[in-house]
C-alpha cells in the first residue's frame, strides 16, 4: 500500500509540473496555422488545389429560364362516352347479339327482336290511309257541288291524319325491332341471349366510346385559379407510360364533399388502347414563369431552418437565398430541381457551401462574367 500511494504523489506531482511548464506563442502560432484559411471558387470540372492550407468550393453561372409552373391532380382514365341500350319495344331475341368486346360503329345491329305483328299493322294502317284518302277527296267534290256540309269534310280530314299517324307510329315500331348503336366504340358488356324475351327498358348491351378517351380528377381549390380550359397536361399511368392531352372542361362548381373541382383532358389522339378506370398521376400547365434548374447539391439550411442556396456576387462575396422548389427535371441530360428566389444570372456554389458562410470572401480563378 505503501508504495502505491508513493506512486500516485509522483504522477500528481508531474501533472503540475507540466501545467505550470510556460509555453510560447511560436508553437501556438503553428497550431493556428495548421487551419486552411484560403477558400478558392473553381468552376465545375477544373481539377481542385492539392494544398492543405487551400479550401476549394465549385461554382457555375445560371440562368433564369422560361418554366411552366404544374399542378399535381390525382385521376384516372375516363372512356368520353360509355352508355347502356336499352329496348324501347318489347319482343323476344331472334339473332344472335354482338360478342363482347367487339368494336362497332354506328347503326351498326346490336340486338334484333322480332317482327311479330308489325309488319300487319303496318299494313293495315296504309290500308286505311288509302281508304281515308278516297273518301276526304269525295267529301271534297261534294263539297264543291253543294252536297256535303263542312262538318263531315272536317271530320273525314281528321281521319286522314289520323291514318297517316296510325303509319309513322307502325313504322317506328318495326325499325325499334333493330337495337342500334348510338356510336362508334366498343361493346363492353351483353345481357341478352337469342331466344330471351325483352320488355321495354331492358338493357340489350353497353356501349364504350374510347376515342378519345378521358384523363379526370379533382383539382384544389386553392390550385384552381391557375387552370384554363386550353391548358397542356402530361399524365403519368402506374405502367409508367406517359400520356399527353388538352383540358377540355373544368367545373364552375366545387365537390361537396371534397370542395375540389373537376377537370377533364381529352387524351391526344395518337395514345390507343388506354383501358378506363387506370389510376394516372396529371401534370396540369398553369403559368409561364422565370425560374432556375440547378443541381440537388446546392441545396443548404439557412440559420432559421429555411431551404437555401449560396452564391457569389461579383465582390467575390459568398451569399445566402432563400429559395422555393417549384418543380424538377427528370431528364438524365440535364437533371436537376427548379427554384425560385434568385434574381437573374448567379454564381451559384454547387459543392462546398457548407464550409463558407454569408459575408465571407473567396478567391476565384474564372471570370465570373462569362
Amino acid at each position: 500500500m505503501k508504495n502505491q500511494y508513493v506512486v500516485s504523489v509522483i504522477i500528481i506531482l508531474l501533472v503540475g509540473v507540466w501545467m505550470l511548464m510556460p509555453r510560447s506563442a511560436e508553437s501556438t502560432n503553428e497550431r493556428l496555422t495548421d487551419t486552411p484559411r484560403v477558400v478558392v471558387a473553381i468552376p465545375e470540372g477544373q481539377t481542385s488545389s492539392e494544398s492543405l492550407e487551400i479550401l476549394t468550393v465549385r461554382a457555375a453561372r445560371i440562368g433564369p429560364q422560361s418554366y411552366v409552373e404544374q399542378v399535381r391532380v390525382r385521376g384516372r382514365t375516363q372512356a368520353s362516352r360509355h352508355v347502356q341500350v336499352r329496348a324501347e319495344e318489347p319482343g323476344r331475341i331472334v339473332s344472335e347479339p354482338i360478342p363482347r368486346g367487339s368494336r362497332v360503329s354506328q347503326g351498326d345491329i346490336l340486338c334484333e327482336i322480332a317482327v311479330d305483328n308489325r309488319q300487319s299493322n303496318l299494313l293495315e294502317a296504309l290500308s286505311r290511309r288509302e281508304q281515308a284518302e278516297f273518301e276526304y277527296e269525295a267529301s271534297l267534290d261534294l263539297q264543291e257541288r253543294g252536297l256535303q256540309s263542312d262538318v263531315v269534310v272536317a271530320q273525314l280530314k281528321t281521319a286522314l291524319e289520323s291514318s297517316k299517324a296510325a303509319i309513322s307510329r307502325a313504322e317506328l315500331a318495326l325499325e325499334k325491332t333493330k337495337i342500334l348503336a348510338p356510336f362508334n366504340g366498343i361493346v363492353e358488356t351483353r345481357t341478352v341471349e337469342i331466344g330471351d324475351l325483352l320488355n321495354a327498358g331492358t338493357i340489350c348491351a353497353s356501349v364504350l366510346d374510347d376515342t378519345p378517351m378521358l384523363l379526370v380528377g379533382l383539382v384544389p381549390e386553392q390550385d384552381v385559379s391557375g387552370i384554363q380550359v386550353g391548358a397542356r397536361v402530361t399524365g403519368k399511368l402506374l405502367s409508367g407510360e406517359y400520356v399527353e392531352g388538352t383540358v377540355n372542361y373544368l367545373a364552375r362548381a366545387a365537390d361537396a364533399i371534397s370542395r375540389s373541382y373537376r377537370v377533364e383532358i381529352e387524351v391526344d389522339p395518337i395514345y390507343e388502347n388506354l383501358r378506363e378506370g387506370i389510376t394516372v398521376e396529371l401534370m396540369v400547365a398553369t403559368r409561364d414563369i422565370q425560374a432556375h434548374l440547378i443541381p440537388s447539391s446546392a441545396l443548404t439550411l439557412n440559420d432559421s431552418g429555411a431551404i437555401a442556396v449560396k452564391t457569389i456576387d461579383q465582390n467575390n462575396l459568398v451569399s445566402s437565398h432563400i429559395i422555393e422548389i417549384i418543380g424538377d427535371n427528370t431528364s438524365q441530360l440535364n437533371p436537376g430541381i427548379w427554384v425560385t428566389g434568385l434574381n437573374g444570372s448567379v454564381n451559384l456554389i454547387t459543392l462546398g457551401q457548407e464550409i463558407v458562410f454569408p459575408g465571407q470572401t473567396v478567391e476565384s480563378n474564372f471570370d465570373w462574367d462569362n
